[in-house]
């Protein structure tokens, strides 16, 4: 006999729970300015304790309309979030969903993600290290459809795999002589670069080799460049740069290319993510191609299919990634197709008839 999953708590049980008025606890969720922080901290408890949503979530819920579904991003700058959230909102129209997109980098999203929860049938989420309790993440999943993207562990984690791939492009620079790397990007700033310095540690470990700490800048294209020029300043460079994207690597080979230097012969680069600037570079960037927007689809897929028809994953899903290889770690670069001179199109000159 399966056991039934108890009704959404009210705005009178958390009022009740934690000794104040509804209405102290409606300001608290709008985000009033009015309400001291200790109130607003037992009005929060009693919200993650009981579970609470909103009543229009609540509502939707029992009335199974499916009609619109949420995601949180870090943020929406460079290539990688733009291509996830495509590929999301793709998958999300095929369905006739809409999308609601919270986007924020700060701490603290517990009262702005339930608002977003209280308006959609289910939930995908990305958020940086720290930024959002798991507590609180697990108290929603109780209550939605909910996803982690890129990050967490548990059948409702949907991710690319990293470390093997971080691994074996280690190992390809290895191939080419080099062994003084330095892993550029915070590992502490997204799982997923995490795991790929987890593999560029493995790779050194299995050679017999030290890992070097990383580089611990930011993932944008401004901290490539300031790296770069870190680099410089320092003298002492190393003889292959691991980024943990494309951003970091194409800012430092056009960096240090201006510099003088000359890639691969000085140093090797490799990046991460293959965005389509990779085949365009000189040479052109080693990478690895991770499937970003299938992550999306994938996401809006899963979300959609347990709203619909109660199916929950059972499994993380685990995306494959591929080492692509270009000049820049060293390999040759592939040889471009043979061009026959332009020709322009012969037209005959018309001779005016005499009059």
């Amino acid at each position: 006999m399966t056991g039934t999953r108890p009704g959404p708590a009210t705005i009178y049980a958390v009022a009740a729970s934690a000794g104040v008025s509804i209405a102290t606890v409606s300001r608290v969720l709008q985000g009033a300015a009015r309400v001291s922080d200790a109130t607003r901290a037992k009005v929060m408890e009693a919200v993650r304790t009981l579970d609470y949503l909103p009543r229009g979530s609540a509502r939707a819920l029992a009335a199974k309309k499916h009609e619109a579904v949420g995601l949180m991003l870090p943020e929406l700058t460079g290539p990688y979030f733009a291509e996830l959230l495509v590929g999301f909102e793709s998958a999300a129209a095929g369905f006739g969903l809409s999308v609601a997109l919270l986007m924020t980098d700060e701490p603290g999203l517990s009262r702005p993600l339930r608002q977003l929860a209280a308006r959609v049938d289910g939930l995908a989420v990305m958020a940086r290290p720290g930024q959002l309790a798991d507590e609180e993440v697990d108290s929603l999943a109780r209550r939605l459809p909910l996803v982690r993207l890129a990050a967490g562990v548990g059948a409702h984690a949907i991710s690319t795999e990293n470390t093997d791939s971080a691994c074996e492009l280690t190992e390809h620079l290895f191939g080419h002589g080099r062994r003084r790397l330095v892993f550029v990007g915070d590992p502490e700033l997204a799982p997923d670069g995490e795991e790929r310095y987890a593999g560029f540690v493995a790779a050194h470990a299995r050679a017999g080799l030290r890992a070097a700490g990383p580089l611990r800048v930011g993932y944008s294209e401004q901290d490539g460049r300031r790296v770069a020029h870190q680099l410089l300043a320092a003298g002492a460079l190393p003889d292959g740069l691991v980024c943990a994207n494309d951003e970091l690597a194409v800012a430092l080979l056009d960096e240090l290319q201006r510099a003088g230097l000359a890639v691969p012969d000085d140093l090797a680069i490799t990046g991460w993510d293959d965005v389509m600037t990779a085949r365009y570079t000189r040479p052109g960037l080693t990478s690895v191609a991770q499937p970003v927007r299938e992550l999306g689809v994938v996401a809006a897929t899963t979300l959609h299919r347990w709203v619909t028809t109660g199916e929950q994953p059972t499994t993380p899903t685990i995306l494959p990634t591929r080492v692509v290889l270009r000049g820049s770690c060293g390999c040759p670069e592939a040889t471009p197709p043979a061009t026959r001179p332009l020709r322009m199109p012969v037209r005959e000159t018309l001779k005016e008839e005499p009059e």
